[in-house]
């Protein structure tokens, strides 16, 4: 047994686990976190999708010992207040789920592809996307939800003003 310690969601745990434990298996069995879902085990379907220290993985790749000391965010902690994530809300408005199997995984990866990519183009959303399969879409209103998620989270960020270059104290421009 290896103990670990990490923060999942905000809460911090620490439990002593097999060496061979996959973190989707932690979060489910040892934590009650169902919404991370087994999918294959073969990290072909991305169901088990969650945010390791912000960027998304597939929890049936990491072992639960490999994210000793890191933050896990699954599907459970995006909601803040009882308010949905807007990409959780895009996909509820746009109808980018059916069954809902893939959807939290689907969440996951759309939630780091904004981080990464904040105005993706339909293709940069289907290339960010691939690693995980839905069966029941056909992905058209998955993409549709995260343009629109991606509209909302840029409406709610202001845009900065544009600032001029920073002078030295002897007046040489400095680049930022």
């Amino acid at each position: 047994m290896v103990g670990i310690r990490l923060s999942v969601n905000g809460a911090t745990h620490e439990d002593a686990v097999e060496a061979r434990l996959l973190l989707v298996h932690y979060l489910r069995d040892t934590l009650g976190l169902t919404g991370t879902h087994v999918g294959c085990d073969t990290s072909q379907c991305g169901a088990c999708t969650v945010l390791l220290d912000g960027k998304s993985v597939k929890a049936c790749t990491v072992l639960a010992v490999q994210a000793d000391g890191a933050e896990v965010t699954t599907i459970e902690g995006v909601a803040r207040d009882g308010t949905m994530h807007p990409v959780q809300e895009a996909f509820h408005q746009e109808h980018g789920l059916q069954c809902g199997f893939c959807t939290p995984g689907m969440v996951m990866a759309a939630i780091d592809l904004l981080r990464q990519t904040p105005h993706p183009s339909d293709e940069q959303i289907r290339t960010g996307l691939e690693g995980n399969l839905c069966r029941c879409t056909g992905y058209h209103n998955i993409v549709k939800a995260v343009k629109s998620a991606a509209e909302k989270m840029s409406e709610a960020v202001p845009e900065q003003p544009a600032r001029g270059p920073i002078h030295t104290p002897i007046g040489v421009p400095i680049a930022q």
